[in-house]
């Protein structure tokens, strides 16, 4: 029986997820600029889509998420693992090189840590959610009603307040996707986002940026419960417009770009600090006075910082810190397979030497030739 063709990754995807984790990289970054009309559309634009994105693609490169020892190991070992050690190696660097003061570290995960943290939430419901019918409606019914009671520990208001983006990601299958791909959606998609980016423009009227982030309670916010489950309820229409809107404008050919998306853990993990040395080294101070070069430069450098970490020859070393566990396992496999190459290869090696000492031996009588008469 012949073996099935390995899987391939597909491209669409990867670039996705590249653009979108650079897209955070520079999200972070435009924190460091000065507050003015244009930085903070710009960011309220970016942040009322690209997460939702983020996590609806997160849904649904987890649909095979289930139960079993092996998947919950992957899960252990790719996310609570780098959870422990990036909350522990952030919160020093933030301690003793900015001289920050951060309480409940675990418990209350600190900036970027939180999406790790929701998605070892969201990956454990992923077998409760995915064969749920009505699953999408009754996520949206627990992102609403979060808002009420959810607090910071391990952020579980943004684990249950973003959880429609990752039910739908989980609902969401080739065929359904493959709509996407129309001439005629990606016009609306192009056209969808430009609503956004001038419906961004009056984000502070109708709420505030902090709507955006899904990790306050209503209370915090001083809104109604109804006038909040309106605004959360606009945010996720917006959210999901926004993130099929980005889909849709993602090229699906395959390059050098499409490989970094292998990496985008990487990214994630180490552009905080980066960020913060910035932030440490007085960046905000000349970006202050630098008003209109320093969004363009920072940009810029963002870009550029997301590319550098995904580099392959760069990524591919520190990712040995993001999955140390994995790294032992691989050599440990390595090691095991060099071992049973090395037995046969020794083994092999006895059997060609009894041969030609059997061949050699001069004590050993001549075989008759064959077709000899006696």
């Amino acid at each position: 029986m012949a073996a099935p063709p390995p899987k391939t990754r597909d491209p669409w995807f990867d670039n996705a997820k590249m653009a979108l984790v650079t897209l955070v990289v520079i999200g972070h970054s435009w924190t460091l600029l000065p507050p003015n009309v244009v930085n903070d559309q710009l960011y309220d634009f970016l942040y009322a889509w690209h997460v939702p994105a983020f996590v609806f693609v997160t849904g649904y490169l987890s649909r095979g998420f289930a139960w079993n020892r092996d998947r919950m190991w992957q899960l252990f070992r790719t996310v609570v693992v780098p959870y422990v050690l990036f909350e522990c190696a952030l919160a020093f660097f933030r301690i003793y090189v900015g001289g920050e003061k951060l309480e409940d570290l675990f418990a209350d995960p600190h900036w970027p840590m939180w999406y790790l943290s929701a998605l070892f939430f969201w990956r454990l419901l992923t077998p409760v959610f995915r064969p749920l019918r009505g699953g999408l409606a009754v996520a949206v019914v627990i992102s609403l009603v979060a808002g009420l009671r959810a607090g910071d520990t391990l952020d579980m208001a943004r684990v249950l307040g973003l959880l429609p983006f990752f039910v739908m990601g989980l609902k969401a299958t080739p065929e359904r996707l493959e709509l996407l791909r129309r001439r005629r959606v990606q016009v609306a998609a192009a056209v969808t986002l430009v609503a956004i980016f001038f419906l961004s423009m009056g984000t502070d009227r109708w709420a505030s940026t902090e709507w955006l982030y899904y990790r306050s309670q209503y209370g915090e916010l001083e809104a109604s419960d109804t006038r909040a489950f309106l605004i959360r309820a606009v945010l996720l229409a917006v959210g999901t417009l926004g993130a099929w809107s980005f889909l849709a404008l993602v090229p699906r050919t395959s390059g050098w770009f499409t490989r970094m998306g292998a990496w985008t853990l990487v990214v994630y993990l180490f552009h905080g600090f980066v960020v913060r040395s910035a932030d440490y080294a007085g960046y905000p101070g000349w970006a202050a006075g630098h008003q209109g070069v320093s969004l363009v430069l920072t940009t810029a450098v963002a870009i550029g910082l997301a590319l550098v970490l995904a580099w392959e020859p760069l990524a591919r070393r520190l990712n040995h810190l993001v999955d140390p566990l994995g790294y032992a396992e691989r050599h440990l496999v390595d090691a095991v397979a060099l071992h049973a190459v090395k037995d046969a290869a020794e083994e092999h090696a006895e059997t060609l030497v009894e041969t030609m000492a059997e061949a050699t031996d001069p004590e050993k009588p001549d075989p008759e030739p064959s077709g000899q008469s006696r």
